[in-house]
């Protein structure tokens, strides 16, 4: 890790910090949510603004000349140069609905390559971080390494929906590769946000994680910590994933070979 970088991710880290416990003052683990949609999306837009109030001056004072994406459900390739991609609540639905599962990314993408990121879960006290090109990612300060699992049929899988109004066919995409899962591998779970699966799957806690979307501030993230710790990174195709890559699959080593197989038949 060069000098700047690390300057860098020291600040991505004391952005998602700050911002965690931002929202931490804002957490109800025992609120009644809103009662419609239109609620839950003003919660929601309410729960963006907080956080990046506090996130977004930290990082564009480690990196002014980097470009900012303002849409978290954004998805495809960037212009070349340097950007960083921050969800201000990732998992802010599950936030707004009393649910512990949510917390806050910021990534910088160097010519649409991730090349730093920190991940905070301010409820379960988790702080992911990697670097590219380090070959280890780490989760509190501890390597992460993923499972040792070499057969499909022992292992726990999981998906999610990437975001509301997916298409119809991506809807129908999902749910045939869920009960080709559930064929396939020993457990299947379905949840968000995608980050928080992609973290287990580095740490080696659930064995792989495909997603049929592009959203790209649920993945950079998740992908980076995946592959330096020495996870496998491509789409449901096995080719390398990018930016530009439809959709998105991350395992163990041992795994990759079959879940490719499982989820390039519904291609």
């Amino acid at each position: 890790m060069s000098r700047s970088d690390g300057a860098l991710l020291a600040a991505a880290v004391s952005a998602v910090r700050a911002a965690g416990a931002r929202m931490l003052e804002r957490f109800e683990p025992l609120t009644r949510t809103p009662t419609d949609r239109d609620g839950v999306v003003k919660a929601i837009l309410e729960n963006d603004r907080a956080s990046l109030a506090v996130g977004r001056e930290l990082l564009e004072a480690a990196r002014p000349d980097a470009g900012w994406v303002e849409d978290e459900l954004e998805g495809g390739a960037l212009p070349s140069g340097e950007f960083w991609v921050v969800d201000p609540v990732e998992g802010n639905v599950n936030h707004v609905h009393g649910l512990t599962e949510w917390g806050i990314s910021a990534t910088l993408v160097r010519d649409n390559v991730p090349v730093l990121t920190a991940v905070h879960e301010p409820v379960a006290g988790h702080l992911y971080t990697a670097v590219r090109g380090a070959g280890v990612a780490y989760v509190n300060g501890v390597p992460m390494r993923p499972s040792a699992k070499t057969e499909l049929k022992a292992a726990i899988v999981t998906t999610g929906q990437a975001k509301p109004g997916e298409t119809g066919e991506t809807h129908r995409r999902i749910g045939q590769s869920v009960t080709a899962m559930l064929n396939a591998a020993l457990v299947v779970r379905m949840t968000v946000p995608a980050t928080f699966q992609l973290g287990l799957v580095a740490a080696g806690h659930i064995d792989g994680f495909w997603q049929h979307s592009d959203v790209r501030s649920g993945l950079v993230a998740g992908a980076l910590l995946v592959a330096e710790a020495g996870g496998v990174v491509t789409d449901t195709r096995g080719k390398p994933w990018t930016l530009a890559s439809e959709d998105f699959l991350a395992c163990a080593p041992g795994i990759h070979r079959e879940a490719v197989e499982v989820l390039r038949a519904l291609a």
